[in-house]
């Protein structure tokens, strides 16, 4: 054989191998620009709590979660999903030794929380911050389509995101002569609105549900007090508290409270503060959704 066919042949290899690594690498656009991954990652730890929603509607499970160190607060619409993780700590300061230990090819951060972060995580390995903390209902859906990608999964998100657009479709109409509704979380501390761009207040317009802050605040989170209430005067008021008492109790003592549409008609309803916000993904939503039409077009029998 002559050198010259030697030469084609082994150049001819090179540009197949060239052409399989190419193949084999993924390239996934995240906010702080293009993230490349040699193969499709098996080894994943996620920071946020919907970025494990959008795992588990592909039927994946990390190998180490960002979970407050509770699993409760896991919705079990996503724990039954899942294998059992590592706890990395908080979603605000996760243990960077033990996210190390786990070994992952790729670790999903989010952009509010963990940019700070950045270059430590991708030490350790390939990093995509997307949105979670303050993301609207879209955001959510936009990040759970990059996560598909990186994972090499693209059509089975697709197929998922779908399902679940057609599902959330089955609710338009169902809430047309509600009124207004608002959803909140409260503490000893204070209520804490969430607006028309926050995760559950976007939720509630893609559904048809009018807010009652609309105009008063674009905010994704509107601390308000008794007299902000007073001013909103929602229909519907669902909330969410972690402890037995809250300002919401104190704020009922009030003669005030009787001005209140929903004092008249008994329409404030606690709800789980896991569920309608912070988990934020497509599970989640299809949760809050299917409580709105329990509550809301069956409400004589909650």
């Amino acid at each position: 054989m002559s050198v010259s066919i030697k030469r084609r042949i082994v150049v001819g290899l090179m540009l197949v191998l060239s052409s399989l690594k190419a193949q084999a690498e993924l390239a996934v656009e995240h906010e702080l620009g293009t993230l490349t991954l040699p193969a499709a990652p098996q080894r994943i730890v996620v920071l946020e709590y919907s970025f494990i929603d959008a795992l588990a509607t592909m039927g994946v499970s990390p190998v180490g979660v960002a979970d407050d160190l509770n699993p409760q607060r896991i919705i079990p619409a996503v724990r039954t999903l899942l294998a059992p993780w590592t706890s990395v700590g908080m979603r605000s300061q996760p243990s960077l030794e033990i996210i190390a230990q786990l070994k992952p090819d790729l670790i999903i951060a989010d952009l509010h929380r963990h940019r700070v972060s950045y270059d430590d995580l991708s030490k350790i390995a390939p990093t995509m911050l997307l949105k979670s903390r303050g993301e609207s209902y879209q955001d959510a859906l936009d990040s759970a389509l990059l996560i598909g990608k990186a994972l090499d999964k693209e059509q089975l998100m697709l197929a998922r995101i779908a399902q679940h657009k057609a599902l959330m479709a089955t609710y338009q109409g169902k809430f047309n002569d509600v009124g207004t509704v608002e959803f909140a979380n409260v503490n000893d501390r204070g209520m804490w609105m969430h607006g028309p761009l926050s995760f559950t207040g976007s939720l509630f317009e893609s559904l048809g549900l009018e807010s009652g802050i609309a105009d008063l605040q674009k905010s994704y989170l509107m601390q308000v007090n008794f007299e902000v209430l007073l001013q909103v005067n929602p229909d519907w008021l669902f909330y969410g508290k972690k402890k037995p008492e809250s300002v919401l109790d104190t704020w009922q003592q009030s003669p005030l409270f009787k001005l209140l549409k929903m004092d008249k008609t008994g329409q404030f309803k606690q709800v789980s503060s896991a569920l309608w916000s912070l988990n934020r993904g497509m599970l989640a939503a299809e949760g809050i959704a299917k409580e709105l039409d329990l509550i809301l077009n069956h409400s004589n029998e909650s």
